[in-house]
């Protein structure tokens, strides 16, 4: 079973309320996914960090029904 990509827009803009979030499915098979997130609930947090919380507001899909998302976080320039 494969994630929506609304889904995944909806989980991490409920955590980060102010996040620009784009979301590109990479082969078309609802199961990988590159998004870019930026918010201002990553100021002076590690690249680690950020993408820790990002999954984290995905509430345990990611390795799940969301097999692959390369991410790319910052927070507002």
């Amino acid at each position: 079973m494969a994630m929506d990509a609304g889904d995944i827009e909806r989980l991490i803009k409920a955590a980060f309320p102010d996040a620009e979030v784009s979301i590109t499915d990479l082969a078309g098979d609802g199961d990988h996914y590159a998004a870019t997130v930026v918010s201002e609930a990553f100021r002076g947090k590690s690249r680690v960090q950020q993408h820790q919380m990002v999954y984290a507001a995905l509430q345990g899909n990611m390795g799940g029904v969301l097999h692959a998302l390369a991410l790319k976080t910052s927070a507002p320039a």
